[in-house]
């Protein structure tokens, strides 16, 4: 008897968990098995059927935190060949609006605390139709059993047919909405759930937001793939981590830019490591950080390299060195490249495995081999171009990599400085000052020089309880061996809590914008390896008019 053939689409996938009783997904105090979560998902189905207009698929906008009606929803959307909106509840007003216009969603899906942030704006959405799922009121959505209608939709599906928009998390830019089909995320879910020894019995807790690739892709697709359960934490919560991941028995999870920094930084107990989690899997935490919560939790971490559009397979192996993202997928052909668009020399390493040759090393990630797994932006052709350049697919991320071909993320293609006319990447300065002490978080980000180029400012978030000691740091930083010569800060800004992106990535929009012109306290050392002392309103009036006077006045 042939074997059957793999599921090809979302709706695949949820067809085959319909009779399934074994645990799907809890929240909070409550349970669903997956038999119960695709009945869910199918009775929401229904509405979307009834909204879609002839030959169009409906786009329908979820404004929600990590609760169930989210992943109802997302599987409404592939059992009804509908498109879901990922509308990221950290934008607001008119940014908020444009995203909702932007995509063309038909539906707008939320709470109490959505419906705050969407009055008074344009939409483009009816009033009639956006719904509460805290008032019981989903548009006459029929509950019970799988309807006859969502049967045949779901069983028309086709690998093509787009399934998800993801907004990029607008660290450097304008987010801008990804296309994901059915075909490629039940790809991701089948090739995510063998390579990272995902099972059935898994519990997957999922504290990062439902609206970002990170939690659809590396977490509930494969889980749907396997049949493990999914585990919701509404945010994320440093200081709740630990007890949802027993509440639940969480046997994995994921993490994105900061998170394992900020539950690192909440009080050590001797009990931490007695806990059920077996790995953890993200992206762009220090190395330190990851060695640290194996340490402490006794969790294997996975750290890999992706995003929402694709491009690029980097695949861990189990001899992928401390802090690499691993090797490129067979068959790709992935540079780092200068911007000149020469492919930059082999990372060079001191023996404590430090980047002694950041300036040289540094470049764009990308893969000559074209752009087979990006599907494009949403209604945003000039983006497609950016990416796509010349047959090629360039990341927008800096890297590095060493002789045996491995890669090392270095932040992101916006993050480049340019002092005394040498160009180096923010990461690695980030990545040195994050091993004092006393930092918890760090972000490096360009302000302008009176004359020409830039300055390097380092906003830092101390851990609790510490302070901030101008010529200790001057003299710390001048112990540092991997510190090039032009990255030390001439202005560091001491934060109580960075910004962040839903996601927990550090924002630098705003930093460089206020650059020394801000509220928090500022540090400043005009003259290299000179102490730090506290930056005057007289200082800043200075150096108000000495960029004034040589036509930079404007901050970023």
């Amino acid at each position: 008897m042939p074997a059957p053939a793999p599921p090809e689409t979302v709706a695949d996938l949820l067809v085959a968990r319909a009779s399934d009783d074994r645990p799907g997904l809890c929240h909070e105090d409550r349970r669903w098995t997956w038999a119960e979560v695709v009945a869910e998902s199918a009775a929401r189905a229904a509405t979307l059927l009834a909204l879609a207009p002839p030959g169009e698929p409906a786009h329908v906008g979820v404004l929600l935190d990590n609760v169930p009606e989210y992943l109802f929803w997302m599987g409404a959307a592939a059992l009804a060949r509908a498109v879901v909106v990922g509308v990221n509840p950290t934008r607001r007003g008119a940014e908020l609006a444009r995203d909702v216009r932007f995509t063309g969603c038909r539906l707008l899906v939320t709470d109490a605390a959505g419906a705050a942030l969407l009055e008074g704006l344009d939409t483009g959405v009816a009033p009639s139709r956006v719904c509460r799922v805290d008032d019981g009121d989903l548009l006459g959505r029929r509950p019970g059993g799988v309807p006859s209608e969502v049967a045949r939709s779901a069983a028309a599906s086709r690998p093509e047919d787009l399934y998800l928009l993801l907004f990029t998390s607008g660290t450097t830019g304008a987010p801008k909405a990804v296309r994901c089909s059915q075909g490629r995320l039940a790809a991701i879910a089948a090739r995510a759930s063998e390579l990272y020894d995902f099972r059935p019995d898994d519990v997957c807790y999922c504290p990062m937001p439902l609206f970002h690739g990170n939690a659809v892709m590396a977490l509930w697709a494969p889980a749907l793939f396997t049949g493990a359960q999914m585990a919701l934490a509404g945010r994320f919560s440093a200081s709740g981590f630990l007890a949802d991941v027993r509440r639940h028995g969480a046997t994995r999870f994921t993490y994105v830019g900061k998170a394992l920094a900020y539950v690192l930084a909440t009080p050590e107990r001797p009990d931490d490591a007695e806990n059920t989690l077996r790995v953890g899997f993200g992206t762009e935490a220090s190395a330190p950080d990851r060695l640290a919560f194996e340490r402490r939790f006794g969790c294997r971490l996975v750290e890999g390299y992706g995003s929402s559009e694709g491009g690029v397979s980097v695949n861990v192996t189990p001899d992928t060195p401390p802090g690499a993202l691993g090797r490129p997928g067979p068959g790709e052909d992935v540079a780092v490249l200068g911007p000149d668009g020469s492919e930059r020399p082999p990372a060079r390493f001191d023996a404590q495995g430090r980047l002694q040759n950041a300036e040289e090393a540094v470049g764009e990630i990308v893969n000559r081999s074209g752009a087979r797994g990006f599907e494009g932006y949403y209604a945003n052709t000039e983006a497609d171009r950016e990416r796509t350049r010349e047959g090629w697919y360039w990341t927008g991320d800096l890297g590095y990599r060493d002789d045996a071909g491995y890669l090392y993320f270095a932040g992101r293609a916006g993050d480049w400085l340019r002092v005394d006319s040498e160009n180096f990447a923010a990461a690695p300065v980030e990545r040195i000052i994050e091993r004092h002490p006393d930092v918890a978080a760090a972000a490096v980000y360009p302000v302008p020089d009176p004359r020409t180029g830039d300055r390097v400012m380092a906003a830092v978030e101390l851990r609790p309880g510490a302070g901030f000691d101008g010529e200790a740091f001057a003299a710390w930083l001048a112990g540092q061996p991997d510190l090039g010569t032009k990255w030390a800060p001439t202005f560091v800004r001491l934060s109580d809590g960075l910004p962040l992106t839903a996601t927990g990535k550090i924002t630098k929009q705003g930093l460089r914008a206020e650059a020394w012109e801000c509220p928090d306290p500022v540090w400043f050392a005009p003259d290299r390896g000179r102490p730090y002392r506290r930056l005057t309103e007289q200082d800043a009036a200075a150096l108000r008019r000495e960029l004034d006077r040589h036509g930079r006045g404007a901050l970023r």
